[in-house]
């Protein structure tokens, strides 16, 4: 029930689909795909320890919400993965990067509220101490994140979103040339600090989590709520500032594809091909297990 820091939503806007099912460190979609069953739990016993009934029906919901996963979302996926390889043969407009961000927000919102229902689950399951336990963790990774952003001076600031652009420019259209570094660089320079907007909103997010999951009755509807209209509640800094780096980084996204040499094109459309095959096996796959449950049924 966390939110990515706002500095990183270039990575986002590089390979919009992309980021919706892998994870950092994997060399192979299909690989870091079909771990989410291990690290989503893995991931939640870093806040709450779960017992062994606990950790049964949570293993049950996670099927369910990979199952609708890979019927519903991964097709959509490919279907994006597909829009933006088309418009790769003419050049970039702020107004696709608008469009192509928007969609991903969309899916992610998808996910977001599915992923809801299995959580309200096991929420419903937890104990008064194990949902304590909850928001302690949320509190000591907030103080984490002071430590480790508002630290910083604002050259520390722009060299760590600097040095994230071009990380995931390298990877996607391989060695940029000197312009494309300037540019990049440029956009660096525009971006306005977002450190401290982002680590007060969260605050503000865990204070209104701690209340909620007091658990009261309608407490699930209030979550729901609160999730909806959690943009609605930051502050109009916030937004100023995350809707001003967002335009920065699309317009320097889509200069970057614009200025692409051949090889770079090259790069960056094997790049899409490997994850266009991974996401559709992982659909055929998905498949596969739906059949077989049936086959059982039967």
């Amino acid at each position: 029930m966390t939110t990515a820091l706002p500095a990183r939503a270039g990575a986002r806007l590089w390979i919009l689909a992309l980021l919706l099912v892998c994870l950092a460190g994997c060399s192979s979609t299909r690989f870091a795909y079909n771990r989410l069953d291990f690290l989503v739990p893995w991931y939640l016993g870093d806040y709450v320890s779960l017992d062994r009934d606990q950790g049964r029906l949570l293993k049950s919901e996670l099927q369910a919400f990979l199952a609708w996963h890979r019927q519903q979302e991964l097709p959509r996926y490919i279907a994006l993965l597909d829009r933006v390889e088309g418009k790769l043969d003419r050049e970039l407009t702020a107004a696709d990067m608008r469009i192509l961000t928007e969609e991903a927000e969309v899916a992610i919102y998808r996910l977001q509220d599915r992923a809801l229902d299995w959580m309200l689950a096991l929420g419903e399951d937890l104990r008064d101490q194990q949902m304590a336990e909850f928001i302690a963790g949320l509190r000591e990774q907030q103080d984490e994140y002071e430590e480790e952003y508002l630290e910083r001076d604002e050259a520390e600031y722009r060299d760590d979103a600097c040095e994230r652009l071009r990380d995931n420019a390298r990877k996607y259209i391989g060695r940029l040339q000197r312009e494309q570094k300037a540019g990049l660089a440029a956009a660096c320079a525009e971006l306005r600090r977002s450190d401290s907007l982002w680590l007060e909103a969260r605050a503000q997010w865990i204070g209104r989590l701690d209340l909620i999951l007091q658990r009261e009755p309608g407490w699930q509807a209030d979550l729901r709520e609160a999730l909806e209209t959690r943009g609605e509640t930051v502050s109009a800094d916030y937004r100023s500032t995350y809707d001003h780096n967002t335009l920065v980084i699309q317009l320097a996204v889509a200069g970057l594809l614009n200025s692409r040499t051949e090889r770079q094109d090259a790069h960056l459309r094997r790049e899409l091909g490997k994850l266009r095959r991974d996401l559709v096996a992982l659909v055929e796959q998905g498949e596969q297990e739906a059949e077989a449950v049936v086959l059982q049924a039967n």
